[in-house]
């Protein structure tokens, strides 16, 4: 694979992956914290109209406070903002070395640019599936044992 093809092919490729799934948990963190804080704020306004009477407000108060602790449990659970920041700065790592090597600039100025480039790129991805793998194996420990 020459310089050309492993731009496109394979460093492309994986800048593009980290900048979806970077804006995928964005997104998704963002619109449950919403939701999350819209309900917790609404809670303390909706016991002010609680009477003796209100059985369906206190059905609404408890349901929305249900909501709410199933939204921080679902936040904490698939960590979105961790994933979020993680593969933004993947991603980033990933174009800066990009334009080092387009550039001839730092490491890449002297002979044999080429293979540091690559092992310099796939050393960033190898480390984030390692720390992938590393999380998938401690949630599987932590659910045998909990």
């Amino acid at each position: 694979m020459d310089s050309e093809e492993y731009l496109k092919q394979r460093l492309q490729d994986q800048i593009d992956w980290y900048d979806k799934k970077s804006q995928w948990n964005q997104r998704w963190h963002k619109r449950l914290k919403a939701v999350e804080i819209f309900m917790a704020v609404s809670i303390p306004f909706l016991v002010g109209y609680i009477t003796d009477t209100a059985l369906r407000m206190k059905f609404v108060v408890g349901f929305l406070s249900v909501i709410v602790a199933a939204i921080a449990g679902l936040v904490s659970l698939y960590k979105f903002q961790e994933n979020w920041i993680e593969y933004r700065t993947t991603a980033e790592s990933l174009k800066h070395e990009k334009y080092l090597y387009l550039t001839k600039t730092g490491p890449y100025d002297g002979g044999d640019a080429f293979n540091k480039f690559v092992e310099r790129v796939e050393d960033m991805v190898s480390k984030e599936n390692t720390r992938w793998s590393w999380y998938i194996k401690k949630q599987k420990g932590e659910g045998e044992n909990g």
